[in-house]
């Protein structure tokens, strides 16, 4: 499905339910790092369905998280929606978010998808993958995240720079699945092989490959897929690493409901409700992400990259050893 149709599918589901919704007395706050244009619509369908008005606030992760920890107890957020698990796993760790016992959440989301305190959920799931040069590469040379340090890549190789939480992310689960010192020889390896400075962005990235700067380099497949609906002569192609053995690296984007919340029932129900099969399709379609929900197929476009076996691994270790992620990759020179 398109993210034009889904905008039509949306509109129309709207014009559906607007005349049997019943009206609520019930606001809901929901401060949100994911821009406007990719929740609204999640947004706008849930009050024609229920009566029940969201107001939101967007900003960046961080900035979010520092005012609701100075709000405190008097904070108007009843839920906090961002993009990476490491980010969710902070907020944890500074308290920001409540426990959340639900039967409903977790019969649709796989538990590698939450947090294992029960303070949040993943929403929607993003692989970061191996993107190449259709014309310089042949995937039958691919095969791991790791074998990107070997010297055949060398001068070939691009990647976004370290500062953003999706490499970290990586880097944090690597941690965790391949050792410190087998990882230390992969960043190495990867810092050795760059073609050209990190980029600031993934489109970025993906556009340096196209143009033949490099041949071959890791990105969020969403940005991937923005990309290819703009230029559908787009020379580069997503490679699913791996597949012997962890599997493909996958974040996700999550929420959960706020510490102070001061409608704690009506949050829980409007979280449940992400996670049902109806909001996984909107939520997911827009961006052109993975629905969390196992039971939800993707998108046409997004089903038309391939099937993946994804790492198991729980996504909150991206957060918990995301500290030791960053000073390995800040000690690397990866900048």
């Amino acid at each position: 499905m398109s993210v034009t149709r889904t905008i039509a599918v949306v509109s129309l589901a709207l014009t559906a339910v607007t005349g049997v919704a019943q009206a609520q007395d019930k606001e809901l706050v929901v401060y949100s790092s994911r821009q406007e244009h990719l929740i609204k619509p999640v947004f706008e369908f849930y009050t024609a369905k229920t009566g029940t008005k969201i107001n939101y606030i967007t900003d960046g992760e961080a900035p979010l998280m520092a005012r609701l920890r100075a709000e405190g107890v008097n904070t108007p957020a009843d839920l906090f929606i961002t993009v990476d698990a490491g980010n969710l796993w902070q907020a944890e760790e500074m308290g920001l978010l409540r426990p959340v016992k639900s039967e409903v959440i977790s019969a649709n989301i796989p538990s590698q998808y939450r947090s294992s305190n029960d303070q949040w959920t993943g929403l929607s799931l993003r692989a970061r993958t191996i993107v190449y040069s259709t014309e310089r590469v042949d995937p039958a040379t691919l095969s791991t995240y790791e074998a990107l340090a070997d010297d055949s890549w060398k001068g070939r190789l691009c990647l976004r720079t370290s500062k953003k939480v999706y490499n970290q992310s990586l880097t944090a689960t690597m941690l965790e699945t391949l050792g410190q010192e087998r990882t230390t020889e992969v960043i190495s390896g990867w810092v050795a092989n760059l073609e050209v400075p990190v980029f600031a962005n993934d489109t970025a990235l993906i556009e340096a490959i196209d143009a033949g700067q490099c041949d071959v380099g890791i990105v969020n497949t969403y940005y991937f897929g923005r990309l290819e609906q703009d230029r559908p002569n787009l020379k580069a192609k997503l490679f699913w690493p791996n597949q012997e053995d962890r599997g493909v690296h996958v974040n996700i984007s999550g929420a959960g409901v706020t510490k102070h919340a001061k409608h704690p029932e009506a949050a829980i129900a409007f979280l449940e409700w992400l996670t049902t099969e109806e909001a996984q399709r909107i939520f997911a379609d827009v961006n052109q992400e993975f629905p969390a929900n196992a039971s939800l197929a993707p998108s046409e476009e997004v089903a038309a990259w391939g099937e993946f076996k994804a790492d198991t691994i729980n996504v909150e270790v991206a957060g918990r050893r995301q500290p030791e992620a960053i000073m390995l990759m800040d000690r690397l020179g990866w900048n």
